[in-house]
Formats: structure tokens, sequence, C-alpha cells
């Protein structure tokens, strides 16, 4: 442990001298108010240069953030100033206190809460919605994005991994709808600005360089960015732009577990072998016929780095106060190739070999013991045990690039504007996979993994080899584009009432997949493949799992496995036709919408009150297989009527009123109320005509063209006390009634197995299932299939206490809040992703040169997706994360700083019905952030 710790610090060390990065922090922020959305916005200085009054200007405002207070105080004044329900976040934010990503930042906000299955989190929900019924915006147009991880479970929820913070000025969390702003948000819509070059002073220079490690994994990489603005002296023309390079090595391990199985059936198999050791404990009442045994305990090491250079470019023209256009360029490459190896002893593959099982609490079998022969440096073995090492090398590298263009031209007292652009995104992602196979005895345990009976042979690489299937390639092209353009006409007025918007906008989505499977891999020992010693995984002790999965065999890693796939002689050849047909799709998504919306507001009340139309359309493809074609697994298909490349529309049209008021009860404590009607959508791959399935575990996930949009009836109030210019004390309240809310529904479905036909297949699997009796001779299989339904009617109800307070001239503060969110669909299921209780403390100090923060977070069980195609959804226990920072001002142009993540190195346990009935449970590691930090 010593060792770690002094690896540690000349790690960061050697980042810091070594890296000639930079990255940028910029402590001049620009900070926007919610009302300064769409096309309609312009800089504070020309909307008073025009005349138009304060109370309708409603425009950017250019402020000065330097420090934690600062930053906070900009960001309570956003919040303050809304006519909506508003929370907001400036870029000091993001720096200042424990963040690395967009996400983490997002968590300091009242009703934000992240899922941390992956390293690098991806899924944000707010108000308890799952994180697909969120519509994030980059200035106001959507970023596309393709995933990152083959065989992932697309979502709209957007993955803020992917987008670097240091392009950012400013977000804000609307929680309220208004008629102007983009439909398909049913928990809150993010708004991202990023900093315009009329905004900042000429020739600003920032940035910084540094490293960051993960103490799980020894491994320390390189990151930093860069920001510079430049306009000419009458500021009509600016151009920025801001680079980053940003590296990290992630580790992800503990224990998985695929699914259960009955006893009645395993024993079936098992006396089908000649073995009735289940059957006698049956007998003595020792076990249960309707018991569920874990299918296979694994132990799962993911490790990924990441590479992901990007730049985003703005071009800024204001040649007079009447026009003013903007250009935006963004590009982006995220490398993300990633290994992951699965180690699982598989009692119920083998039950001939079984010799007991113990019962544990709520009629899960929590113990067994199998026996077995291990076999010596041959692709032939068979054995009453079966142990397999399915070893993953995936290459993902998603390309993300787009165009924008606003322009606003402004009279007297009236504005058009207009914005239109393109942004794509594609990620050619392949997949290799060597499964071998170990057939020695083991003896497993739920809360502690499995144990080698001999770990001396286990240990050796020569009884590890392909036995019967010797893996294949895959590979997926994904696709996203959005296209867009919109139009807005503003009108201010005299009176309560001051202003009229009006505006147009045409969206359209499309999403695809691409998948193919290359079969045919010759069968290779460990030795062959290329043998990496022993694994030494600190994470699963820290788990207290078992010897044998905290040290087992595993491959040279990446290239190995990669090289060992493609090396057979005319691999590349013979593509598994089912596999393509069940995992090609495209969805085109069209929203036509109109709005209208009139602002009103005096020196007490003021508000907004407006109506949206959208019209949406639905072109799903994909491709209908009769079963004669699946049970030849070939692409030489005769597609009759009704079956090959099949297109479906749907169309829905709805009416979307908002309303929001806001009562200025006395100069520091402000009453708000808001109603609404809201709509989301479906994940794109749902909508698709697609099954994609996992022939070893028979389960597989299905597309439902029919679904309908999610219709939500909102509303939400909030009193808000500031106490003093940096302090808040808010409160606030939300109902939503969901009239149609999407659920997954699970169905048995007798379908061919599209691996049977797989060389090997059979005696590495498909002869297990016969005898199981989950599968024919024929390859007709009982798959557990999840699909997305029409789930009918939910209710979230929840409240949000938020608090915010710097102590004087202490240098000392506080923030911290708390949300309760009780959801239920009307059947009384749990809603994904909502948890009864969160809440976050996050004290801090500044003063002179110090700054320091840290941030307890902490949620309720949750209900999240499964893991693997046609996984059943699983509950995530309670999760608690520490973090913390500190910072130095070395002078007025340096200064360094140091984010702590995750310092409980809290463990991820999700499970199925009752908290013992393990699904998976991961620890991820702590990880440090070192930067030195410059602005000129």
């Amino acid at each position: 442990m010593s060792h770690r710790k002094t690896l540690l610090a000349a790690s960061i060390f050697a980042g810091l001298c070594l890296s000639g990065a930079l990255h940028a922090q910029d402590t001049t922020q620009t900070t926007t108010t919610s009302n300064g959305v769409g096309a309609l916005t312009r800089s504070q200085d020309t909307a008073q240069n025009s005349g138009s009054s304060a109370a309708n200007a409603k425009q950017l405002a250019t402020v000065t953030v330097t420090g934690i207070r600062a930053s906070l105080q900009a960001s309570m004044d956003t919040k303050r100033n809304a006519d909506a329900i508003v929370d907001a976040i400036t870029a000091e934010d993001i720096g200042k206190f424990p963040a690395t990503n967009v996400a983490e930042a997002l968590a300091q906000v009242p009703g934000v809460t992240l899922d941390r299955s992956i390293p690098g989190t991806q899924r944000v929900s707010i108000d308890g919605m799952d994180p697909s019924l969120n519509v994030s915006l980059l200035d106001n147009h959507p970023v596309a994005q393709a995933i990152w991880l083959f065989g992932d479970n697309p979502n709209r929820g957007f993955n803020y991994s992917l987008l670097p913070p240091e392009i950012l000025g400013q977000l804000e969390i609307i929680k309220s709808p208004e008629a102007r702003i983009v439909e398909g948000s049913l928990g809150g819509t993010v708004l991202m600005h990023t900093v315009q070059p009329l905004d900042v002073p000429a020739n600003t220079l920032s940035g910084s360089f540094g490293s960051n490690y993960n103490d799980m994994v020894g491994n320390q990489r390189p990151n930093g960015s860069v920001f510079y603005s430049w306009h000419n002296a009458d500021k009509t023309f600016g151009v920025d732009f801001s680079a980053q390079h940003y590296e990290e090595f992630t580790s992800r391990e503990g224990m998985e577990n695929y699914g259960y199985s009955s006893v009645a059936s395993v024993n079936a198999a098992a006396k089908a072998a000649g073995n009735n050791a289940i059957q006698n404990e049956i007998n003595a009442g020792l076990i249960k016929p309707s018991d569920q045994i874990p299918n296979e305990l694994s132990a799962a090491n993911f490790q990924q780095t990441e590479k992901r250079n990007s730049l985003l470019v703005n071009l800024q023209y204001r040649p007079n106060q009447s026009f003013e256009s903007t250009l935006s360029l963004l590009y982006m490459k995220d490398g993300l190739n990633n290994t992951n190896q699965s180690m699982y002893p598989w009692a119920t593959n083998q039950p001939g070999g079984i010799t007991s099982l113990t019962e544990g609490p709520n009629g899960i079998i929590v113990a067994g013991t199998s026996v077995g022969t291990p076999c010596y440096n041959t692709t032939t073995c068979k054995s009453t045990a079966s142990t397999f090492s399915d070893n993953y090398a995936r290459e993902s590298m998603v390309s993300t690039k787009g165009v924008d263009w606003k322009g606003t031209f402004y009279g007297d007292g009236w504005r058009l504007g207009a914005q239109l652009g393109v942004s794509s995104s594609r990620n050619p992602m392949e997949s290799f996979i060597k499964e071998l196979y170990y057939g020695g005895g083991f003896s497993w345990n739920i809360n502690n993994g499995a144990q080698f009976t001999n770990p001396s042979t286990a240990n050796n690489p020569n009884y590890w080899a392909d036995n019967g299937w010797g893996g294949n390639e895959e590979t997926s092209l994904y696709k996203a584009r959005d296209t867009y353009g919109q139009l807005d006409f503003g009108k201010d007025f005299d009176g309560f009432f001051n202003e009229l918007l009006v505006g147009v906008r045409y969206a359209s989505h499309w999403e695809s997949q691409v998948e193919n499977a290359f079969t045919g891999p010759q069968q290779l020992t460990l030795d062959e493949i290329g043998y990496g010693g022993l694994t030494d995984l600190s994470g699963m002790s820290a788990l207290g799992l078992s010897e044998s999965f905290v040290t087992h065999v595993q491959t040279l890693g990446f290239n190995a496995i990669k090289d060992a796939v493609l090396s057979t002689p005319g691999f590349g050849q013979a593509k598994d036709a089912n596999v393509y047909f069940d995992n090609t799709w495209a969805v085109q998504q069209q929203n036509k919408a109109a709005y209208v919306q009139a602002n009103f507001g005096n020196d007490d009340v003021h508000g907004n009150l407006g109506i949206r139309f959208v019209d949406t359309q639905f072109t799903s493809s994909g491709y209908n297989v009769p079963g004669y074609c699946a049970s030849a697994d070939t692409f030489d298909c005769n597609f009759g009527p009704g079956f090959g490349w099949v297109t479906s529309n749907t169309s829905f049209t709805n009416w979307l009123p908002a309303a929001n008021i806001a009562w200025n009860v006395t100069q520091d404590f402000i009453l708000r109320a808001a109603a609404s009607e809201t709509v989301s959508y479906a994940p794109y791959n749902q909508l698709a005509p697609y099954f994609e399935a996992n022939d070893t575990v028979l389960t597989a996930t299905a597309g439902n063209p029919d679904l309908k949009p999610y219709r939500s009836a909102n509303f939400d109030a909030s009193a808000e006390w500031y106490f003093n210019s940096e302090s808040v004390f808010a409160a606030s309240v939300f109902y939503k009634d969901v009239l149609n809310y999407i659920v997954n529904a699970a169905t048995y479905q007798d379908r061919v197995n599209g691996s049977w036909t797989l060389p090997g297949y059979l005696q590495s699997e498909g002869n297990a299932q016969i005898a199981a009796g989950l599968c024919t001779t024929s390859g007709i299989c009982q798959y557990d299939v999840t699909a997305p339904i029409n789930g009918g009617r939910a209710k979230v109800k929840g409240a949000t206490l938020s608090y915010q307070q710097a102590f004087g001239d202490s240098g000392f503060g506080a923030r911290a809040n708390y949300t309760y969110s009780d959801a239920r669909t009307a059947s009384g299921g749990w809603l994904p992703y909502n948890s009864k209780n969160s809440y976050n403390i996050g004290p801090y100090f500044e003063k002179g040169p110090y700054s320091a923060s840290v941030s307890y977070n902490y949620r309720d069980d949750y209900l999240a997706g499964g893991y693997v195609a046609g996984a059943p959804s699983t509950y995530v226990d309670g999760f608690k994360e520490l973090d913390a920072s500190a910072g130095y001002q070395i002078s007025k142009n340096f200064s360094v700083s140091l984010n702590m993540l995750n310092l409980l190195n809290a463990k991820y346990y999700a499970y199925l019905g009752s908290k013992t009935q393990l699904s998976e449970e991961y620890v991820t590691g702590r990880q440090f952030e070192l930067e030195a930090h410059f602005k000129f």
C-alpha cells in the first residue's frame, strides 16, 4: 500500500512536469438567465443602447466570476432573476468544486442524481425521471451522439462524459417548461452555454495541464486544454476557440451474476446426467424446487483507456446595433477502447457435477459445489464442471462534428432571429472475443464468489483453452444525425404584458445501426493466444471476494485477443446472417413545432404564458425474417410478402400549454408557481423492429415501433429566500401525472437460437441447454424477452430543499440540498432511476490564495436497466460518494488545483427482487486529478 501512495505522488509530479498541453479555465464567464434562450438573445449593452427597458430585455449579460463565492453568487442570481423554476452552474463551479466532467458538476444541483454503473458518469436524472426523459442543448441546439460501448442500451439521455467542460460558460437546468423551449423533456431541460468572443476581453488566453490517477489500477494519464478569445477594437467581430486533450484510464472490478434458474429445472438436467444429489437435498427438505440458483457468478474486470480530443470555435459578428450573427464549429474524437474479462464458474451449465446446494433467505441458493476434471492442453475438454473466461477486446472511436449558425435582426422594439445547423456522430465499433474453458471443480458462495478446488491447476495456463467455440468478431456501425432550423420573432409592448414571442421549428433526428458477426476463428490454447500472468485485482479484494476471483489467469490483453481472432487463415469471410438481420435497424424522428408565448411583469409579479404545438412523425425500419431463414442462418433467403426490410410509420400531435409566475413578496423573498403539459419519447432503438439476443443465457431485448410518446401534466411551486447577496434558502414541490409511461415487459418466446449452427456452439453451450430442457435438438429455445410496451399512467411527486450561505469574512461557506421523490406506475412498480431520497452536503473554504471544498452525495435505492441484452432491470442499492478539492492561487496568472473523487471507493451493488438476490457489485477506485492553471 505504501508503494501505491509513492507511485501516486510520482505519477502526478511527472504528469505536471512532462505534459505540455494546456487547459482552459476562463474566469470571465458569460452568465445568462433562463430567458436568454434561442435566436433572440444578445448582449446587455446592445439592449440598453437600442432603448429597450431592463424589464423587457431578457438578454445575455457579461459577469466576471473569480472564485467559489463569486461563482455561487452568479449561479444564484440566474436562479433569482428567472421567470421559471431554474437552477444554474457557472463554469467556475466545475473547476472550483470536485468534478472532472459536466455530470459531476450537475450533481450539486437539487433534484439531480447520477448513475455510476460505469466509470465516467453518463446518466443524469432530474427530479427522479429517467435520464432519457431529459433534453440537453448546447447553445440551444442538439448534439448528436453515437453510443460508445458495444452492446450498450442506447438512450436519449445526454452523455456528458463525451463533452469537455472547458467549452462551457454556464449551465441552466430548467425544471418548469416554457412554450418557447424545445419539447421532449419530462424531467428537466439542461441548457449549456459556451463563452462568446465579444463577451470577454480581447486576447484572453487561459488553460491548464495536469495528470489524473486512479489508485485501483495505479495508472496516470495527462490532460490539458487551452482557451483563446480575440475581438477587434470596435467589438464588431470576434473569434474564440477551446481545445482539449484528455486521457483517463479507468477500471471497474467486481462480481456479476447472469440471471437465476429454478432448482426444479437444474435438478431435471442433473438427473438426466445421472446425478441425484439435488433430488436428495430436496427429499431431505434442505432446499425447495422453487428456490432460485445463480447461473454464473463472474469475476468481472472492465478496463478502458479514453483519449479525447475536442475543438470548439465560435465566430461572432455584430456590425451594428441592428444585427448580430454567430457561427459555431464543433469537432470531437473520443477513443474509448476497452477490454472486459468475465471469468465465471458455471454450475448450471453442467449440473451433472453438482454435489451440494445451500438455501439462504428469500428462496435463494447461496452456495454450492461442483466436481470436475481439468484437461491439459486441449481444445476438446469434457468435464462435469465448466468455467468460462470471456475475453472481450472492443474498439470504439466516437467522432462528432457540428455546424451551427444563428443570427438576429433588431428593430425598434422587435427582434427576428433564426438558427439552423447539423450535428452528426458515428462510431464504427469492433468487438473481438475469445472464450476460454477450464474443467476443474469449484465451490461458490453468493457473497464471496467462487473458489477453485485445485488452484494449482486453475492458475496454470496449460489447463485453459477454447473448447468447441473459438469466439468471433462483431462490428457495429452506429450513426446519429440531427438537422434543425428555427425562426423566432419577439415584440415588446408597454404595459403588464410586455413581450410577445412566436416561433416555428423543424428538427429531424436519424439513428441507425448495422451489425455483423464474423465467425469461425480457430480454437487456441491460452498460451497460443498469449498468457498474461495472474491477475491482482485489488478491487475484488476490497469487496471480500474469493482468492480465485482476485487471482486467476488472464490473456496478454487487447492486442492478444484481437490478433488471436484475426489470425485464423481466411477469417472474415463467414458472416452470421441472424446477427445482421436481428440487429440492423434505422429510426427517424421528425418534429414540426410552433409556439406563442406572452411574457408579463411589473415590480412585483413576472412570468409567462404560452402554448406549443408539436407534430411528430416516426419512421422505423428493420428486418422481419421468416423462421425458415433464421433456422438456416443464411443471407440466401427468399423473403415473402411482409418479410425482409420493413418500415412502419406513426405520427402524433400534441398541444403543450405552459405557464410560469413569480411573485416578489419582498425584495428578498420570491414565490413561484408553474403548470404545464410536456411530451417525451422512447429511446430510438426501442422504436425499431429489432431483436438482440444473448444466445448463451437465452435472454433478449426487442423493439416496439408502436410505442406512444410519454405525456405528462406537471405542477411546480417554489419559495426562495435570499437572505444576503451570497445566500439563499429555497424549497420546491413538483408533481407529474404521466398519462403514458413506457415500461419493459418480460415474456417467454420460442425462437431459433441464432448461434446453433456456429462451429463448436453445441459442444460448449448447446448440449447443456438441451439437457436443461431449454432448447430442442433443432435449436428452438425459450428466450426470456424484454420489450417496451405502453404502460399506462404513472405519478411522480416530490420536494426539494436547498441552502447556500457564505459565513461572513471567515472564508467558510456551505451549500446543501435534499430531494424527496415518490414515483410509481399505476400498477405500483418503480420508475427507472428514481430514488426516493437523495442529498448533497458541500462545505467550502476560500480566503486569500487558498480554496477547498468537500462534497458528500447520497441517493436511495433505484431501478436501473439491465446490463446485457435482455437482462431484467435491476435495483441499485443506496450509493454514497465523498469528493474533495483544493486549490492555491500562486499569482494573478497561475494557480494549482487537486480534485479527489470517490474517496470512499463506494460499492455499486445491484440486485433482483430482494437485496439477497445479487445481480452485480463493483468498485471503481479513487480518482485524483492535479492541474496547473494559467490565465493572461
